[in-house]
Order: C-alpha cells, then sequence, then structure tokens
C-alpha cells in the first residue's frame, strides 16, 4: 500500500498532536494525578503500549516502551543569550545550561550501556553470557532510559520557551513525582551490587567476555569502562538536587520559580532517601544471611535468621595483640558485627572464596538462581560473641568494669590480673605507656640530680643547677608530647571489656580486646553506637514507636529517638509547679573525655522555667554533659516565668563600630527570661552561674508571652496585642529600655514569635503578622477560618513553616515567602492512641530536629512525621510513628539540643600512625561504612550551615573479597597498580560524589584526606526533651508512675557527621 504525500502529512500531524499530549501530560503530571495520567496515555497516545512479558525478558509489566523519534524531538538547545539580562538571570542560564548538558551525557551513558555491551552480548554467536546472566547486569536500565526520555521531552520544550518563562522546577516535580520512577530506580539500586559480583565473577572465568570488555572500551573515545558507565545511576538524583540548590540560590524572592524549585527539591531528596533507605536495608539482610550461612554454631545461626536481629554497624578492623613490654605480637584484621543484641567477632576466610567459585560456575542441574551466580560476601568464621549489655568499652586508666575477675588479652596469655592491675586497666598502646613511665621515672631522678648538684660546694663547667633545670624542662616537654601521643592513639583504638568463659573455679573471667579504627569517626561510630543499641535494649524501648497507620507492622529504625531516661524537674516537695518553657544553653566542656563526648548528651545546660501562683516563679539549671540530666542550680523568681530566649554573642557587624563590638564579646551570651508581671530579665550565660545582668519592665505593663531576637533587636510578644522592640545599648551592649517601639498586632494576645531571616512572625488570634525586622512594616495573613481560634506554635524548617492551634489536632503548612497554603494534616489519624476521650485532641508543643516534626498533644502523647531535611518545603513525605513513652499530662515543651564535637577529637597525629607498624595497613573500606553509618541520620542543627545535598551511597560489600582485579571506573592507565596487590582494598565506586563539572564522576576521598576532612568532618550529636506532668507506657497502662511529678523525658538521636 502507498501513501500519498497528503497521508503522510496527516500521519505526521496525529503523531505531532499525540506527542504534544504526552509532553503536556509529562510537564502537568503530579503524583495524585498519576493513574489517571497514565490511563490518559495508554488511551490517547497509540505508540505507547504496554510490552509482554516472557520467560526471556525482564519483568517489566506495568513499564510503558516509549518510541521517540530523535528527528522529531531533537535534544534540548538554548537559544543565544538576549541582551540586558541581569547577573542572577545569566548564572540560571548557566545553571540550565549544565542540566541539558549533564541530561544529555546521562542518556548518552544509558544508550550506550544498552547499545554497546547489551545488544552485542544478546545477539552474540556463539553466546558470550547466557541470557541468565545478561539480564541481572543491565536490571531495569530500559526502564531508567525511558523515564529520562520522557523527561527530556518536557525539558526541550520548556528551554525552548526559558527567556519568556524561566522556570523549571515544576517540570522536575511533574516527571519525578512518578511512583514509576521509585520503583525502577530501587530495582536498580538494589540490584546494583549483585550486577557488579556478577560482571566480576564472569571476567574471571570468561575469557571472552573480559576481552568483549577490553575491546568495547579501547574502542570509545573517552576509555570509560562498563563500570564506569553503570555507575551513573547511582548518583543521578543526588546530581540533580546540587544543580536545583545553585538555581535556587540564584532565584530571587518573588520569583515564580522559586516555589516549584523548592517542591522539586523535596521530591528529589524524598527518593534519594527512599533509594538509600532501601538499600540500608538490602545490605543488612545479605550481610546477616550470608554471616549466618558462614558460621559452625547452629544455635547462633538459627538466632542471627531470626526475625529479630538488626545488623546496626558492620566494619573490618584490625585486632592487635601486645607482648609484655608492649612490642606488637600479632595484628590481624577483623570482622566485627554490631547486632541489636549481640556483638559478633569473627575471621575473615579469602581462600573458600577462590576454591568455590569454580563449584559455582559448573552446569546448574536446574534454573539457575541469582543467589547461585552472584556470592554475597566472603566465608567468616566466628572468633566470639558476646551478649551486647555484657561489652564494656574501655579506656585509658578507667576503673575496671569486674576489678575482681581475671582479665587477658585474648590470645590466651594472661596479661593482667586484679592483684597487680589495683583496680586500673592500662589499656593504650602499652609501648607509648612504657615510654611514658621511663620518661617520668627519668625526670624524678633529674629533679634529685639537680637538687643534689646544688648543694656542691665548689664550682664545675656544665654541672650546675642551670643544667639541671633545663634537663628537667626538657624531660617535662617530652612527657605532654608522649601524652599526647597516647590520646592520639587512644583516638583510633576501641577497647572493649569481653565476657569470657568462667575459670576452673567458676569465677567470671574477661578478656580485653584492642581494636585497631581506620580513623577517629570510626571509632565515635562505634562507641556511640554501642552505647545507643544498649539503650535500645531496655524496656521502655521495646518497642519505643510504632507505626499505627499499617497496623504497626512496620519496625522502627535503628536511628529512631531512643528513650535515653527521664528524671523529675524538681524535688518532690516541690510539685505544685506547673511546667512553662525550655531553653537549651550550648557551652562546650573542655574536660569531656573522647568516649565520654561519644556517649553523653549534647553538651550544655539546660533551663526549666515553671509558674506557681501569681508571685512565684522558679527555674532549675540541668548540666547535660553526663549520660543523665543532673541538676546543678535553683533559683527563685518574684513571678511566674513564662518564656525564655537565648540569644548567643553577637558577631561583629559591619554596622557596630569596633569599640562596640569589644563590649559585645565581653557580654558573651545572655538569656532572656520573660515574666508574668511584665518584667524582662537578662542573665548572663556562663556555665551554670546565673547573674541578672539586667532587669526592665515594657511600658504597658502586661505579661511578656514570648521573646525572639533578630540582629539587634529583641522583640517581646506581649498579652495585650503588641509586640515591644527593643535596641541594643551602643555603649554596654544590652537592651535599651528607653528605646522601646510598639507594633500593634490585634486586640488578642500576641502567643508565638518566630524568626524567619530579617523578619519576625508574630501570631495573634488567628492571623499572623510578619514583621520586617528594621522597617517595622507588617504584613497580615489568616490561616485559619475561625476567628476563635489562635496560633499556639510555629517552627520553621527550609521554606515552610508548620503551625499549631489552639484548638483541634489539625497542623498546616505555609510557604515563608508566598504565605500560601501548601499542607494540611491531621494528627489524630496516624495514632489510635489519640482517639477522642476525656481529653480533647490538641497540640500542645511542636518541634522540628533531624528530619523529622515532633507533635506533643494535650494527652501525653507525642506524635512523629518525616520531613525534608534540605532548603525544599518540609512536606510530610511518610508515616507518622507514635513514641509508647507518654507524659500523664500535656506535652508542656519539646526541646531540641545539639552540639559539635571538637575538632581536636576528629584529628588523628600523623605522629602515632607509626606506634604500631603492623596497624599501617588498616582497611580503608571500613572507613566507609563508619562514615555511612554516622550519615544515616544526618540532619543540620540550627544554626549550621545548610546541607550540600544528599549523596546516594552504595557499599560494593560482595564484590571487594573477590580475587582479580579491582573494578574500576577509569582507565587501566590511569589506575594505581598499588591497589592489585591490596587484599581487602576499597573499590572504585564505593561511594562517589560530584567534582566542580558535574559530567565528571570521581571517588570521593576517605577521611584521611586532609580535604576530605576539612569539609565533611564534623560529628553531631543531638537529643530531644520534652516535660508534662509524670509518666505511662501507652502498651501497658499499669505500668505508670505518679501523674502528679514533673518529668523531664531525653529522647537521644545517633551521632551524625
Amino acid at each position: 500500500m502507498r501513501l500519498g504525500a497528503r497521508d503522510v502529512g496527516q500521519l505526521k500531524q496525529n503523531y505531532d498532536i499525540k506527542v504534544q499530549q504526552l509532553m503536556k501530560a509529562a510537564r502537568n503530571g503530579t503524583k495524585d494525578g498519576l493513574e489517571k495520567t497514565k490511563i490518559a496515555m495508554m488511551r490517547k497516545v497509540s505508540f505507547l503500549s504496554k510490552k509482554d512479558c516472557t520467560d526471556d525478558t525482564e519483568d517489566d509489566s506495568g513499564y510503558l516502551d516509549v518510541t521517540v523519534s530523535e528527528l522529531k524531538h531533537p535534544p534540548p538547545q538554548l537559544s543565544p543569550m538576549p541582551e540586558g539580562l541581569s547577573g542572577q538571570q545569566i548564572v540560571r542560564r548557566h545553571i540550565l545550561g549544565s542540566i541539558i548538558q549533564s541530561e544529555s551525557s546521562y542518556l548518552d551513558s544509558l544508550k550506550r550501556i544498552l547499545l554497546e555491551y547489551k545488544k552485542p552480548l544478546m545477539e552474540a554467536e556463539p553466546r558470550i553470557l547466557s541470557l541468565k546472566k545478561i539480564q541481572p547486569v543491565f536490571y531495569r536500565l530500559k526502564e531508567i532510559l525511558q523515564c529520562h526520555s520522557m523527561f527530556q521531552i518536557a525539558l526541550a520544550s520548556r528551554v525552548a520557551e526559558w527567556d519568556s518563562t524561566e522556570k523549571i522546577g515544576d517540570l522536575f516535580v511533574a516527571s519525578f513525582s512518578k511512583s514509576m520512577v521509585l520503583d525502577v530506580y530501587s530495582d536498580y539500586v538494589n540490584n546494583f551490587t549483585n550486577a557488579m559480583a556478577l560482571i566480576k565473577k564472569a571476567c574471571m572465568s570468561k575469557p571472552a567476555f573480559l576481552e568483549f570488555l577490553k575491546k568495547k572500551q579501547a574502542a570509545s573515545t573517552d576509555r570509560i569502562t562498563l563500570y564506569g558507565l553503570m555507575v551513573k545511576p547511582i548518583q543521578r538524583f543526588p546530581q540533580f538536587i546540587l544543580l536545583l540548590q545553585d538555581m535556587l540560590k540564584n532565584t530571587p524572592a518573588g520569583h515564580q520559580d522559586r516555589l516549584p524549585l523548592q517542591l522539586a527539591l523535596t521530591e528529589l531528596e524524598t527518593l534519594a532517601e527512599k533509594l538509600n533507605e532501601q538499600k540500608r536495608l538490602a545490605e543488612q539482610l545479605a550481610e546477616i544471611q550470608q554471616l549466618a550461612r558462614s558460621i559452625g554454631d547452629r544455635t547462633l545461626s538459627k538466632q542471627l535468621n531470626s526475625d529479630q536481629k538488626q545488623l546496626i554497624l558492620s566494619e573490618t578492623l584490625i585486632e592487635t595483640v601486645y607482648g609484655e613490654k608492649g612490642q606488637v605480637l600479632k595484628s590481624k584484621e577483623r570482622k566485627v558485627f554490631l547486632l541489636n543484641d549481640m556483638l559478633v567477632c569473627a575471621n575473615i576466610n579469602v581462600k573458600d572464596i577462590e576454591t568455590g567459585i569454580d563449584n559455582i560456575f559448573e552446569e546448574p542441574r536446574g534454573p539457575p538462581d541469582i543467589s547461585s551466580l552472584v556470592p554475597i560476601g566472603p566465608k567468616y568464621a566466628v572468633k566470639w560473641s558476646a551478649p551486647l549489655l555484657q561489652v564494656q568499652v574501655v579506656e585509658v586508666g578507667q576503673e575496671t568494669p569486674q576489678c575482681k575477675d581475671n582479665v587477658y588479652q585474648h590470645s590466651g596469655s594472661k596479661r593482667l590480673s586484679s592483684t597487680n592491675s589495683q583496680g586500673k586497666l592500662f589499656l593504650g598502646p602499652p609501648r607509648l605507656f612504657q615510654e611514658l613511665q621511663e620518661l617520668q621515672h627519668d625526670l624524678s631522678v633529674v629533679e634529685e640530680v639537680t637538687l643534689l648538684v646544688g648543694t656542691l660546694q665548689g664550682s664545675y663547667q656544665n654541672l650546675n643547677t642551670t643544667v639541671g633545670q633545663d634537663w628537667c624542662m626538657a624531660l617535662q616537654r617530652l612527657i605532654r608530647i608522649k601524652e599526647d601521643e597516647i590520646q592520639c592513639a587512644n583516638k583510633c583504638r576501641l577497647r572493649l571489656m569481653v565476657p569470657g568463659k568462667p575459670d576452673k573455679s567458676g569465677r567470671p573471667v574477661s578478656f580485653t580486646v584492642v581494636l585497631g579504627t581506620p580513623s577517629p569517626i570510626s571509632k565515635i561510630s562505634w562507641v556511640n553506637r554501642l552505647h545507643l543499641a544498649k539503650i535500645a535494649l531496655r524496656e521502655e524501648n521495646l518497642p519505643g514507636w510504632v507505626c499505627v497507620e499499617d497496623d504497626e507492622k512496620t519496625k522502627p529504625p535503628f536511628w529512631c529517638p531512643l528513650l535515653a531516661c527521664r528524671v523529675p524537674v524538681f524535688a518532690p516537695k516541690v510539685q505544685d509547679l506547673k511546667l512553662q518553657a525550655a531553653l537549651y544553653n550550648p557551652v562546650h566542656c573542655a574536660l569531656l573525655g573522647f568516649s565520654a563526648a561519644s556517649t553523653s548528651l549534647p553538651q550544655g545546660y539546660l533551663w526549666v522555667a515553671s509558674r506557681g501562683d501569681d508571685s512565684h516563679g522558679q527555674v532549675e539549671i540541668f548540666s547535660l554533659n553526663r549520660p543523665t540530666p543532673r541538676s546543678v542550680k535553683s533559683f527563685s523568681l518574684g513571678s511566674p516565668v513564662l518564656c525564655l530566649e537565648y540569644i548567643p554573642e553577637p558577631s561583629t557587624d559591619e554596622e557596630l563600630e569596633t569599640q562596640t563590638s569589644e563590649v559585645l564579646s565581653k557580654i558573651g551570651n545572655t538569656i532572656c527570661v520573660g515574666l508574668l508581671d511584665g518584667n524582662i530579665l537578662v542573665y548572663g550565660s556562663v556555665d551554670s552561674a546565673a547573674q541578672c545582668l539586667l532587669t526592665f519592665c515594657n511600658p504597658e505593663g502586661c505579661p511578656v508571652l514570648c521573646l525572639k531576637h533578630a540582629a539587634n533587636f529583641l522583640f517581646a510578644g506581649l498579652s495585650n496585642g503588641k509586640v515591644a522592640i527593643y535596641n541594643r545599648k551602643s555603649e554596654e551592649g544590652l537592651w535599651d529600655p528607653d528605646s522601646c517601639r510598639h507594633v500593634v498586632i490585634g486586640c488578642a494576645p500576641v502567643l508565638k514569635l518566630l524568626r524567619i531571616d530579617e523578619y519576625v512572625w508574630a501570631s495573634c488570634a488567628n492571623q499572623v503578622s510578619v514583621i520586617e525586622g528594621s522597617s517595622l512594616k507588617t504584613q497580615s495573613f489568616e490561616v485559619h477560618p475561625d476567628p476563635m481560634v489562635s496560633v499556639s506554635h510555629m517552627v520553621r524548617a527550609g521554606g515552610g513553616v508548620w503551625m499549631a492551634f489552639s484548638e483541634g489536632s489539625s497542623l498546616r503548612l505555609f510557604h515563608t515567602e508566598t504565605l500560601e497554603h501548601l499542607q494540611e494534616i491531621n494528627i489524630s489519624t496516624p495514632s489510635a492512641y489519640l482517639s477522642p476521650g476525656k481529653k480533647a485532641v490538641c497540640v500542645t508543643s511542636l518541634l522540628i530536629c533531624q528530619g523529622l516534626l515532633w507533635v506533643g498533644t494535650a494527652q501525653g502523647i507525642i506524635v512523629t512525621l518525616p520531613v525534608p531535611r534540605l532548603e525544599g518545603i518540609p512536606k510530610i513525605t511518610g508515616k507518622g510513628m507514635t513514641s509508647l513513652n507518654a507524659h500523664s499530662g500535656p506535652v508542656e515543651f519539646l526541646l531540641a539540643t545539639s552540639s559539635v564535637l571538637p575538632q581536636d577529637f576528629l584529628k588523628r597525629d600523623s605522629s602515632t600512625e607509626g606506634a604500631d607498624s603492623n596497624i599501617g595497613g588498616e582497611d580503608k573500606e571500613a572507613t566507609n561504612s563508619s562514615q555511612e553509618s554516622l550519615q544515616q541520620a544526618d540532619g543540620s542543627s540550627q544554626g549550621e550551615a545548610k546541607a550540600k545535598g544528599v549523596l546516594l551511597q552504595y557499599h560494593l560489600r560482595s564484590t571487594s573479597q573477590l580475587p582479580g582485579k579491582v573494578l574500576t571506573g577509569r582507565p587501566e592507565e590511569s589506575s594505581n597498580s598499588t591497589q592489585e596487590s591490596l587484599e581487602h582494598s576499597l573499590e572504585d565506586g564505593s561511594i562517589y560524589e560530584l567534582s566542580d563539572d558535574p559530567d565528571v564522576w570521581v571517588r570521593g576521598p576517605g577521611p584521611s584526606f586532609k580535604e576530605s576532612a576539612r569539609i565533611r568532618e564534623k560529628v553531631t550529636s543531638a537529643a530531644v526533651i520534652s516535660g508534662g506532668k509524670g509518666f505511662r507506657r501507652l502498651a501497658s497502662p499499669s505500668n505508670s508512675h505518679d501523674s502528679s511529678e514533673n518529668t523531664l523525658m531525653v529522647w537521644q538521636l545517633p551521632m551524625t557527621v
């Protein structure tokens, strides 16, 4: 049948219409309308068809096979830059160009994999690889290519109209909020380790396959290997996040693309987090299964295979055994597994892997399974295992946990016992301790000699007290250096006291294990995770959180907040006070040790304010420099305390004169206290000392309900609907009572103040007023339709503000710039425990900390909801968790505490690296495991710099132990030949980062690199504190305590880096 020119033109026109419909669906599709979009595409676009799934092809049911003509739809290309553009517009065009370039490069890489590798392998005669091995290697790559082909069509349309619209954020939301994208990328990421292991084994067993890969690499212009191409989907979304962050940074406020860009960041961050979590769970399950298969103890193997076991951390560490004189007797790699209730140390048996490869590639009798084609990991031989609660971390000079028990090293030779240790256990590098003791002995001798020289009657050359004093000073300097070396060595050595088998007399025996960690961060990770794992085994944390939305089937992850302790606020005799407010005063404790800092609460002090009758108020100060808060000071006030505000030391500002900045630096941090009688008290913040520096009353004499500082202004929300603003005194640095100005907000009390950059939001009844800091201009907007309902709480994260109200259980999210209402949730929905009863379901406190929105209720129940951490919109992105530990009365406050470990803790002195020569080759791969463990709960604390982005982590656990060359994304000429000789070296690609060029992927250097240490080694500890009447367990109503006692509950979170 021949078609005329008219018929061909008609077909082309119909084709163009259908493609336009497809592009419109890609641009405007949303997550809620995904099903409608699919139906519309299937009905209206005839060239979209579902592929028939056969036994020889991938299972791609539910995915659309898209064929797009590149002639009809060329790649997106920016038009020449018009004249008269602003600087930000020029930068935005350059960023858009980077997006276009990186997407084009990404699509080319995907096509190269399918056309240059998969297709020739599928069509090769004779077969180089069987279909059963080809399909797992390239699993889901075609579907990923389809997703991004659709995205490129819509991107080309948007780029064509860029100069008139300058909008791209909504395109990312429409393209990557679909569940199909998450599904295909999840399958690819979870299968990646297996695919790489299969490629590596095929290279060893199939010379034709290895030759095929070499020829393909040599024929390519960039000489990128197959591995280098296949790793690109792993980091695609983190790359998008970095580009959109730059685009948002150069998009001015009020621009039509700001909100869409923030929503796009939220969608991409959520997607990357879900992929990370799925990858983590898959790897943990594989690691536990491999350990269970490797051990010969059936009882232990059965325990590991139970659903109750959860892998928290695993790493290859260096066990070192010392002799009597401090010499290293032996040093060997051990794989250490930290489970939720036990610690396992295993030998790594590589020989079993080498001998088992030939058996793996024997012709299978039945249909081959992927588990039989891909080794999960190395064989392990359990050296020892112990219940977690009986394992102790021991530091230098620390009292032994069981001073009456025999203590010896695990090598079997008795090392030291209680008779000669005098209750002290010295577990540092013994040679360094021996040298320190020798120096101390020599110093005492030289001091005695100097005294004797002073008694000489005659005068002799070079024999006088001056020379002796010089010797003493030199020895003292050497002692200080040696002490520093011991402390530095202690940062990378994990010393454990592990229970062993009883001796012949039946007495318990413990042995010490010294494990070398790759870096201080690795040791911090182990000490912190060991501490938290023990807390998780307490009754109140078994379980501590439940997800009611799925009938409590979802297990809370390890980094869920753990109830570390609960303490009474006041003495038993003083219980008639009502908790009103709390404040965290961060103060660094220089005396805190390395391991103590890894397990204690964030360093600083907690101020808890309360009110009694109209003429009495009280403040309790707790020290947080230990695992449990300890009351250190209490003082009373002549009026009830209504609010507290911590004001950090003012930074030197360009507007301030040099003399003024010097005055401010002397004042330091201050704490403002608002009282019922209208007074504002200013206290100096010096440890637990509470010296009142200033007292002044607002001219209205109204109760001070809330306080907030912004720049050089102090805002006070009053009960008469006004906000009082005070300036600083130029000569003293304190607030000037005479500079008070008032802004009328409304007739109702001003309940809350919230600082948003240079603005302050003030809530009054059902409205919020935005006050500009310097000019005091206001803009009001309604946040609730009921005028009788007041805004009771406001918290900010990224580009949104969550609000709670005086009545009802709903929360509302508003955009910080457009003031647009973005989301509303009801917190009574995710928890069956919040059913209406004697008390109305009402929100009494609100907090955002480390990616969680904390909600306290009038029933004493606490609910957490996941929110993004980056600059996007803090929309609720997952299921809520309900704490089974609750107060008996309303949750009066929720407070976040966080502190950063000193950089000295993270430095590893190079002089100590050679202290034990056998430990110099520690496994770099282990560092990545520790950093990944710390990064799982990564979040930014208040005042910290915003996160740069989300790195999608993956760990090539199963291929690093296989014999053969290391897989690399670089040409062979540029690879480091020394890597091949390392038995357990880090594979190229375990953690990837972006270089300045978004098209170039480089391996992220480990923490031993100075540049990486400067950027990433920032360890933060965090905890959340709630206050209210009493304590009760929701799971067991009988397990409740005195409901009249004011109680603090402290939730500890894992340290993050």
